[in-house]
């Protein structure tokens, strides 16, 4: 989840510089991106045929699952995705350098995702926030949390209680071309297990499919409203505390769970606490809100691995001594917003560090030991550009950090910019 509380870059961003080994040629000069009209961030129909009986029977259990996020337990939460913006990214602020990325076919971005039963994956939405009501939300309130300063995004769910091998277990349906997006990025990049879901299986956490002993490809009952027999699909981190179950839209009007009864809010550059007490104040005060951000709901994923941009900074930081990753992070935000404007530049910039192909074809890193550099993988791109950096001799600081940012973009309001923002990170996570 991207780092939430530091002041948003200026729409745009930074112009593109171009760049290799050494000493990078400056840039052609790029004309700044016109400002993208914001879609309706989100759609409050909610799915048709859900039953007043058995799920709204075990709500409660729902609630109380959001407001402990018992992250030790196999609750999950439902979600039914509805409508979000798959709209192409505008063209991002651009960074550094070249022209052909490693393992590319024609001369192409090799994608974080393939065309298929799912749409590809274009950007990352970190979820801020969590909030649900003894019910479901109004497709009034959840136009007017949409309304709030500085929401860019927000999904309502359907959710409920569902019994997976004898145990309850909380699930949410969603579909898999929009919901993605809200999940860690290294889940959302995996097809597999959204294909999984739009074939209508499952798909569960590491910690579910470990307790409750499941098998992928083994087909099991799953009690609600109706008890379909579902695959499992796969299983993968979620990214929300207490929430360890995926299953499809369709599959979740047919268990009947409660339409609209949660919503995931995404507010970059605001603090979370702020948009915690504004959801509240509109959903009264029987309604449990939670700040995701909040140390103790993070997961620091399985065997190390990061479930967060913020935690892909941090490891990428460690791989050169003396750099800070307040100054990944920065210059994450001021290129992509934190992957969520990782599209083509008009200089050629790919991904959510923008690289240009010729230099990530140089610096390109394999992070997630997939086998491949994927300039638009925020696994790899994230500690490419640690070692861009590092190669310019920010890990010593001073004069030469400001050397290292003014070769990732040759400007130095860039350098500033990026220095600022690299201390209000670091003011608000001290």
């Amino acid at each position: 989840m991207a780092p939430p509380s530091a002041p948003r870059a200026a729409e745009g961003g930074a112009p593109d510089a171009a760049g290799s080994a050494g000493a990078p040629a400056p840039r052609p000069p790029r004309q700044k991106p016109q400002k993208k009209q914001r879609k309706g961030r989100t759609s409050p129909n909610a799915p048709a045929g859900a039953a007043r009986g058995g799920p709204r029977r075990v709500l409660p259990l729902l609630i109380a699952t959001i407001a402990a996020l018992a992250v030790a337990s196999t609750s999950a939460g439902v979600y039914a995705a509805l409508t979000t913006d798959d709209s192409k990214p505008a063209a991002s602020s651009g960074a550094p350098h070249g022209d052909t990325p490693p393992s590319a076919g024609q001369g192409d971005p090799v994608k974080v995702v393939d065309e298929g039963q799912v749409a590809p994956l274009r950007r990352v939405v970190p979820p801020d926030v969590l909030a649900a009501e003894g019910g479901s939300i109004s497709a009034a309130k959840i136009a007017r949390i949409a309304k709030l300063k500085k929401v860019r995004d927000v999904v309502a769910v359907a959710g409920g209680a569902v019994q997976l091998q004898g145990r309850q277990v909380n699930a949410f349906a969603v579909d898999p071309s929009s919901f993605r997006s809200w999940t860690p990025p290294g889940t959302a990049k995996r097809t597999d297990l959204w294909a999984a879901l739009a074939a209508d299986r499952f798909v569960v956490s590491p910690d579910a499919a470990k307790q409750l002993q499941l098998t992928q490809g083994y087909e099991y009952p799953v009690v609600g409203r109706t008890i379909p027999k579902l695959t499992m699909g796969g299983s993968g981190d979620l990214g929300l505390p207490g929430i360890n179950m995926l299953v499809s839209k369709k599959s979740g009007t047919q268990m009947g769970l409660v339409p609209n009864v949660a919503v995931l809010v995404n507010a970059p550059g605001v603090s979370p606490a702020k948009v915690v007490k504004a959801v509240r104040n509109i959903l009264g005060g029987g309604a449990n809100v939670v700040n995701l951000h909040d140390a103790k709901y993070q997961s620091s994923g399985t065997g190390g691995k990061a479930n967060s941009y913020l935690d892909l900074y941090k490891q990428a930081a460690t791989t050169c001594p003396g750099l800070s990753w307040t100054v990944l992070a920065a210059i994450g935000q001021v290129e992509s917003d934190h992957g969520r404007n990782a599209g083509r530049s008009s200089a050629g910039a790919l991904g959510p560090m923008q690289f240009m192909p010729a230099t990530w074809k140089i610096y390109g890193v394999d992070g997630d030991g997939d086998g491949k550099a994927d300039i638009m993988n925020p696994y790899d791109a994230i500690p490419g550009a640690a070692k861009y950096l590092c190669a310019n001799g920010a890990g010593r600081g001073g004069q030469q950090l400001y050397r290292a940012i003014w070769h990732y973009n040759h400007a130095d309001w860039y350098v500033q910019k990026v220095l600022n923002l690299a201390r209000a990170y670091a003011a608000r996570y001290s």
